[in-house]
């Protein structure tokens, strides 16, 4: 299959060209209408595939729930707003409860399933800080502890590619070492680390921070705090959620001018209300959630953020056309960044002969035309 366009995104600028697409890889990119094509996609931008490291569910499902069905019809739902990969990512809770959960997902991948890759698990918590913990449930909160975490990892077979943990309580940075001997990325988050804790954190192997500017200590000129470890430390990846309500279009840009166009991410936070009316109250880690007009979500009983329903695409037009970031780091944020983050850039978040075939068509209102998951239509 060969689809053509006036505006392909490759090697950080936009090019006429075809694709040349088979048995899933992209096979060649080849000179404008230079071959007779399958689709022709005029003036549309062709990006490779949105890639969504943290996100807990939609459409009703929660990850924690542990069921196949609503994790199946999850990952074959989310292609609709261009979302090729996903780290499905978990919520404190009780060990059994989290056991459950990853299980079920790794269920799922040994069977088989449609829709987007699966390209790890991002397990958030339950080793938080209690000041910090947002909506996750305060009494499950547990200090982090290794053998316990080898029995998740176990249950996961091996898919936890992410921890977010509030480092400042791993004594000796015990289970951070773990994780990087073993793969797996450490992300600092929910957590009152201070600056130099931060500093400390990085420097035994954490390389990411979880949704900054949330869920962490602020920023101030004497005392930086992790927000402002994020910001001084530019080669430590940092997820941010554009939606315009975690933080302001303001808040966005100081970011992602600070970081550069390399080591921000995009993530979208999305809970189990994504994709139902306003108004819906559910369960969200045993606290009661409620979805608002704007797309929020907040905790019935304090009114605070609980998380979002934020659509990638959607996010990348608010980057765009309200934060004002330069287009190349917003697209580098939601595809090149989170591959290189998970280590996974070898196959994914390019638009280079030899990758997978994940690929969007983008109007030029954001709206997703057409995903591509290893060259299938999907949307």
């Amino acid at each position: 299959m060969i689809i053509q366009s006036s505006r392909i995104w490759v090697l950080g600028q936009f090019i006429q060209g075809q694709l040349k697409i088979e048995d899933g890889k992209i096979q060649a990119i080849l000179p404008y209408g230079s071959e007779e094509v399958d689709i022709d996609y005029k003036d549309y931008r062709i990006v490779p595939g949105f890639i969504d490291i943290h996100t807990h569910g939609a459409y009703g499902f929660d990850v924690n729930d542990a069921y196949e069905e609503g994790l199946r019809r999850w990952m074959k739902r989310i292609p609709e707003e261009g979302i090729t990969s996903i780290c499905p990512t978990t919520i404190t809770q009780t060990e059994e409860v989290l056991i459950n959960a990853l299980t079920n997902i790794a269920s799922v991948v040994r069977k088989g399933y449609e829709g987007a890759e699966i390209v790890g698990i991002h397990f958030e918590g339950p080793y938080l800080d209690r000041k910090y913990k947002g909506a996750q449930p305060e009494q499950c909160i547990v200090k982090p502890d290794v053998v316990q975490f080898q029995r998740y990892q176990n249950a996961a077979d091996g898919l936890i590619k992410i921890i977010t943990m509030a480092c400042e309580h791993d004594k000796d940075f015990a289970l951070t070492k773990y994780c990087v001997q073993h793969g797996v990325r450490v992300s600092i988050g929910h957590s009152s680390c201070t600056f130099a804790q931060a500093a400390l954190a990085i420097a035994n192997g954490a390389t990411g921070m979880t949704h900054i500017f949330n869920g962490m200590t602020s920023f101030h000129h004497r005392e930086p705090g992790l927000v402002g470890a994020a910001m001084r430390f530019r080669d430590i990846f940092g997820e941010v959620i554009c939606d315009g309500n975690h933080s302001t279009y303001e808040a966005l840009n100081d970011l992602f001018m600070a970081k550069g166009k390399d080591y921000t991410i995009m993530v979208t936070d999305a809970l189990m209300v994504k994709g139902l009316q306003a108004g819906t109250k559910v369960l969200f880690g045993g606290n009661e959630i409620e979805l608002y007009e704007d797309g929020s979500a907040h905790l019935t009983s304090s009114k605070n953020l609980a998380g979002s329903t934020l659509k990638v695409n959607e996010g990348l037009k608010i980057l765009v056309e309200k934060a004002l970031v330069p287009w190349d780091y917003a697209i580098n944020s939601c595809t090149l960044n989170p591959a290189r983050y998970l280590g996974i850039d070898d196959r994914k978040g390019k638009l280079v002969a030899g990758y997978d075939a994940d690929i969007v068509v983008l109007r030029d209102d954001y709206q997703v035309e057409m995903t591509y998951l290893k060259g299938k239509k999907a949307w």
